[in-house]
Formats: C-alpha cells, structure tokens, sequence
C-alpha cells in the first residue's frame, strides 16, 4: 500500500511491559502529508501476557505464534504487513521525534538507497544514555561496506541494526529475517548492503534500552561455538549474495 510505513515490533512475554513506551514514541511521529503508519507487533509465543499490553488502536495489530526468537516473529508479522517500507522497532526500544519522516526523507531524495539506518543512544536503567563514539559519517553506505567493517573490525557493525527502515520489496526477495536464534538482524543486514546501497542519518534515531532481561544481553552469553556458527552463516550468505553478479538491487522508483 503506497503511503503507508509499516514498523514491525516482535515482542516476547519479559518485553511486553515496555510497548507503551514504544507506542508513545510512534504517536509522537510527524509525517509528510500524505503519509501514514501502522504497528504491526507479533509475540514471539503464545503467552496472555502480552496482549493486555497491545495499544486499542486500528492502525495497531496483533498476532502470535510458536516461539522462535525474534526473527522469527518479525519474518511472520510480514503476512500482516501492508506498507511500501518496513520499520523495525523492537519492543523495549523508543523512537526520537522526526524518526520516520527522516528515514522516509533519505530514501525520497536518494536514487539507488533502499534501506536506511540511524545513530541510536543506549537508553540505561538510570535513565541517562550513552553514545557510540565511532558512528559513520551521515550519508551513503555504499554496497558491501558493512561486511567489509564487520570483518575487520572484530565483528562489531557500524551501524544499529534496530534501526532498519527498508523497501517491503526488497525485504521480501531476501526472506525477510534469518532463522537464528540472535544475530538475525545483523544477517539482515549484511545481505541488504550484500545487494543494494544504505544511508546512515547522525541524527539519533533510537532509544535502545538496555535491561538485564532483553534478549541481546542473553545471546551474548551463549556458548562460543554457537557464536562462531551464527558468524559463519551470516557471512556465508552476504558473500553469496555478492557474488551473484546479476543480483542487484534498483532501488529507483
């Protein structure tokens, strides 16, 4: 559907208690004229615990499903997503004001992006927040860029995953979300990079709150050679994808 930007939320029952926080954010949103959103959140599970939390909003639905970590829950929220572009906010996470419209603004006035990212501040227990001190400069991340920083800079990323602004289309042709148990976002996007040029905004686009219960924090404490094989599989598969030479992705309307 044309106008419309879909933000994708998988949440798991600990989470839950956060989504009125990123509801808020959503509403504080200003878009062109024109445009409009829906939040689209799936529970990763099938627990009570979390639709008491869901907004009693129209532009809002909801779904569950068997658990299976939160690529899983994003990749089948996709059967309910209806938007040209695809926002990930997970569920403990808050959007700045002017988020949306910035991502949406990136991708308008650049031929050729298809995916858009932003600078993210850790949002702590005390309630103050924390920057990353090597943030890109803003504008093009040109293809293959982020494979070639992970690998060499220790398998860390340049760029927040969760704050994924993306064509549906293009997402769609990739299969959406890994079937990993974490590490699925940064999959995600190495392939998109894989296929297709990114923007970097420097504007802080997300609060990424960080508490001892969320999911990143227990992924990294699994034991090493889980973390090796996620490390394999993701590289795996953007190197493949780089190497198709016809697979390129036009990003022009």
């Amino acid at each position: 559907m044309p106008n419309l930007i879909s933000v994708v939320t998988a949440v798991h029952a600990p989470g839950a208690r956060y989504l009125p926080d990123a509801y808020a954010s959503l509403c504080e949103q200003e878009l062109p004229d024109g445009w409009r959103w829906e939040w689209v959140v799936q529970e990763d599970g099938e627990t009570g615990a979390v639709a008491p939390y869901v907004p009693d909003d129209p532009r809002v639905s909801f779904g569950q499903g068997r658990p299976g970590r939160a690529g899983v829950a994003r990749t089948m929220a996709l059967s309910r997503v209806r938007g040209a572009y695809v926002k990930v906010l997970d569920a403990d996470d808050m959007l700045t004001p002017g988020a949306l419209a910035r991502d949406l603004r990136a991708l308008d006035r650049n031929p050729g992006v298809a995916w858009a990212v932003s600078r993210v501040l850790d949002l702590l227990p005390d309630g103050s927040t924390a920057a990353f001190d090597q943030d890109p400069p803003e504008g093009v991340v040109e293809r293959g860029a982020v494979l070639d920083h992970w690998t060499s800079h220790g398998y860390r990323l340049p760029v927040h995953p969760a704050t994924l602004f993306v064509r549906r289309d293009l997402l769609l042709a990739l299969g959406g979300w890994m079937a990993l148990p974490a590490s699925e976002d940064t999959g995600l996007l190495l392939a998109l990079n894989a296929v297709s040029r990114g923007w970097f905004t420097a504007r802080t686009g997300l609060l990424y709150r960080k508490w001892p219960g969320q999911v990143t924090s227990q992924a990294a404490h699994a034991d090493e050679a889980e973390r090796n094989a996620r490390k394999a599989v993701v590289e795996a598969r953007a190197r493949a994808l780089g190497e198709l030479g016809g697979w390129r992705f036009d990003a022009r309307p």
